[in-house]
């Protein structure tokens, strides 16, 4: 074989051995953005997803185009917390009044199964006491009869009381339509921290 001949194979081989580590280097890549996009449907399907802030209903907690990280993991280990801000599905009774089932709310829950909630001259009271609510916006303009929570159902408000659509209008919120409770703002920058 002349110096001619051995050139021509040693290219062919280097150019096999280019394309076969090419084709290596685009199937891991490949590979790795299959990954990351299942590590990212775990996640958000299971662990934690972004919502935004569309309207006032929570002002002054949260702003129109906050954006916030809602954790779904805490409350198959525990029940709501009163004062949590939860984001969920929407309500039965919103269903039937036309509302899409996979809308998204965000409200403060304010009691939980077995109290009793009523409003009194501005005032929310826990079981016949007042509480504070250093949160809100203004008191509520309306009175709302004392009712007590059924089993796993929520009573939720907003913040921005007399710019709310929330339980005083449409009942409790079952706790089977919570996606997850509202940990963190990370937009904007200059609001960013823990809710």
């Amino acid at each position: 074989m002349n110096d001619q001949e051995n050139n021509i194979q040693e290219n062919s081989t280097t150019t096999k051995h280019k394309n076969q580590t090419k084709w290596r280097d685009w199937r891991e890549n490949i590979n790795l953005i299959a990954i990351a996009l299942g590590l990212a449907l775990l996640i958000r399907t299971f662990i934690a997803e972004p919502r935004l802030i569309p309207s006032e209903s929570m002002y002054p907690t949260l702003h129109i185009g906050d954006r916030l990280v809602v954790e779904k993991l805490s409350y198959h280990f525990q029940q709501p917390k009163n004062g949590d801000i939860v984001v969920f599905h929407t309500p039965p009774e919103l269903e039937r009044r036309g509302y899409d089932h996979n809308q998204a709310f965000i409200k403060r829950v304010i009691a939980i199964p077995g109290q009793t909630i009523s409003v009194i001259k501005g005032k929310v009271y826990i079981n016949n006491q007042p509480i504070p609510e250093d949160y809100i916006a203004e008191p509520a303009n309306q009175p709302f009869p004392s009712v007590e929570v059924p089993t796993d159902q929520l009573f939720v408000m907003g913040d921005n009381r007399n710019d709310s659509n929330d339980s005083r209008y449409w009942g409790f919120l079952p706790r089977k339509n919570i996606i997850g409770r509202a940990t963190f703002r990370f937009w904007p920058l200059n609001r960013i921290g823990l809710i």
